[in-house]
């Protein structure tokens, strides 16, 4: 084969950059529902990410563009390519990002494989009906006091999303290379979820993995160095951090329980976006 007919077979599965969408729909947890990026219009709900991506999207089809988020806090991703990804097919979009396995990882006996089986079965799926697909690799928890230890786990499956997105012509929010997310500020008191500014850093990351223009130093910069925390404050703060969020998490999965088990998707229609 010649070296330009390679290079045609390489572009094959490359996804179209700057595209214009209209019909946006979002599945996964807790981290695609929003949580704890707070909405001051309505108390018991989360903006999130997505939720500041569709604005974007919006901005870029001059207001033509209608929007849904199924996801749900603590879902598995059996539930996301289950449930949820039937729910959005049905909605016809021409966009779906999809996020999800970050709480099957978190398990114990995790297959990493059957975990990438699942996600890329649902590309699949999605793609056969015409529309792009918005995939996300995790963080990388280095600094992370519990999750450091599952560092290989999120890094296998990183690149499992890479591969899959490379052979499906997926895009793909490149989280695990965002060293900003390495700072404890951008993230919640719970130190799973993230703050407002992080979903706003992670949502112009997504725009930008979607082939549109940002100001990448905006979003990718990370914060001047904070104030050095003596070690008795650090281990204050990890006990206090222990006590108050993971040991309830601890107890919720002892009686097989889930923070959404009572939590239905905030927005299960396709409609407009507000403006910012």
């Amino acid at each position: 084969m010649s070296d330009d007919a390679i290079d045609r077979a390489d572009q094959t599965h490359l996804p179209e950059r700057g595209k214009v969408w209209h019909r946006y729909v979002a599945i996964g947890d807790s981290f695609t529902e929003g949580m704890s990026d707070a909405d001051p219009d309505h108390p018991d709900r989360y903006v999130g990410w997505a939720d500041r991506l569709a604005r974007h999207l919006s901005e870029l089809a001059d207001g033509d563009l209608t929007y849904a988020n199924l996801a749900v806090r603590g879902r598995l991703l059996a539930d996301v390519v289950g449930p949820q990804l039937d729910a959005a097919l049905a909605l016809g979009p021409d966009l779906v990002s999809m996020v999800g396995g970050g709480n099957d990882i978190l398990r114990p006996r995790a297959d990493l494989d059957a975990i990438a089986g699942q996600l890329e079965a649902a590309v699949v799926r999605i793609r056969a009906t015409g529309a792009d697909v918005l995939l996300a690799t995790p963080t990388d928890p280095v600094g992370a006091p519990v999750l450091k230890h599952l560092r290989g786990r999120h890094a296998v499956h990183s690149a499992n999303v890479f591969s899959i997105a490379q052979q499906h012509g997926c895009y793909v929010i490149n989280q695990w290379g965002m060293r900003a997310l390495q700072d404890w500020r951008l993230w919640s008191e719970d130190r799973i979820h993230m703050t407002a500014e992080g979903h706003r850093r992670v949502a112009l990351n997504a725009l930008s993995a979607l082939g549109h223009e940002t100001d990448r130093e905006d979003w990718s910069t990370p914060l001047p160095p904070p104030e050095p925390v003596g070690r008795r404050e650090a281990v204050a703060a990890n006990a206090d951090w222990a006590r108050t969020h993971l040991a309830p998490w601890v107890q919720r999965r002892l009686r097989g329980e889930s923070s959404g088990d009572t939590v239905t998707a905030k927005r299960p229609q396709l409609r407009p976006v507000d403006p910012a």
